[in-house]
């Protein structure tokens, strides 16, 4: 997905399209437009697409700017209450991606050479697991680092940002 298409993911994406997003972000949709297709010299700013991704209620704009960076945009838990129970199960699941890696890659290899088709299906299982073991390295830290760990319990205390 590049810039532009997460822009028109976003606006898809909010309830009423192009007229109430516009409208949600204090500009005409032809202003709107003309800053998404780049017309007349203007773009859209970087503010103005986060908030738009705020509005959305997607990520279409981070997965964006991760992809043309040659990179994957990898979404964190947001928990309220973690615990080592928690941790346990992200490593069950990291188990269960591996095996089904496992399993893939040996269908995949069994000819001898791994097809697009294949490839792709053995990416989406690699980026699950690069997830789930950002997650559970995520949630280790939350639980067990001493700064990590106040930094959560001041964010729960305070206000929520999504």
């Amino acid at each position: 997905m590049n810039i532009r298409q997460s822009y028109l993911g976003m606006i898809k994406s909010f309830s009423g399209g192009w007229d109430a997003i516009s409208a949600a972000l204090g500009m005409s949709r032809d202003a709107l437009e003309n800053r998404i297709y780049e017309r007349k010299g203007q773009d859209l700013g970087v503010q103005t697409a986060l908030q738009m991704q705020a509005f959305s209620g997607t990520a279409m704009f981070a997965e964006a700017v991760a992809a043309v960076s040659g990179g994957t945009f990898l979404k964190l838990p947001s928990v309220d209450h973690i615990d080592n129970d928690s941790i346990s199960d992200k490593f069950h699941e990291l188990y269960e991606e591996l095996g089904e890696l496992s399993l893939e890659f040996r269908e995949a290899t069994k000819d001898g050479e791994v097809n697009a088709r294949e490839k792709e299906r053995i990416n989406a299982i690699v980026d699950r697991m690069h997830q789930t073991m950002d997650e559970l390295r995520a949630l280790t830290f939350r639980v067990y680092c001493r700064d990590t760990k106040a930094a959560s319990v001041a964010k729960a205390a305070g206000a929520r940002h999504g």
